[in-house]
């Protein structure tokens, strides 16, 4: 790929708007996670939801979920922004403990699910694809936690915002 082809891409994808999440996980491999932006659904159909998450491949938090076969999906709400810089790496903590910037239970699997998030979902690792830099990783939600009402962060324009809310007419 050309640099000039490959700005144009990163400048072009920073104007799309998505939620952010923090992808978790705990286990035998060790607990580990990481805020990511691409998230999305798959499908509702067949013998689990499933949903797809891409991480990096130089991200601690890869080799963990491989290791322990499971991961949460953390769908942060419009408050949650130092938890989203904690786990991007742009706050640092002297003990480098990055679950200490959030209250957190374990859902079955083991992974560490973040009170007041808009949402959890509980996934099984069915796959995982090399693509570029990143994993894309399909797992099966097993178990969704959902909180109350609340607008989710977003990031866009290489800033976080949250959405207007949007009521149906």
């Amino acid at each position: 790929m050309t640099a000039p082809l490959r700005e144009s891409f990163l400048e072009a994808m920073s104007r799309a708007a998505a939620t952010v999440t923090v992808v978790t996980t705990d286990g035998a491999a060790g607990r580990a996670g990481v805020t990511v932006s691409a998230m999305s659904s798959v499908s509702a159909e067949g013998q689990a939801p499933t949903l797809l998450v891409c991480v990096h491949h130089l991200s601690p938090a890869a080799a963990a979920i491989f290791g322990n076969g499971c991961f949460a999906v953390n769908l942060l709400a419009a408050d949650q922004q130092a938890v989203a810089d904690t786990f991007a790496g742009r706050v640092r903590r002297a003990d480098g403990d990055r679950f200490a910037c959030g209250d957190w239970s374990a859902m079955p699997s083991g992974a560490p699910c973040l009170h007041g998030a808009l949402a959890a979902f509980d996934c099984r690792l069915i796959t995982a694809t090399r693509v570029g830099s990143h994993h894309v990783l399909l797992g099966a939600a097993e178990t969704v936690e959902i909180a109350g009402p609340g607008l989710p962060l977003l990031y866009s324009g290489r800033a976080y915002g949250a959405p207007a809310r949007l009521d149906a007419a």
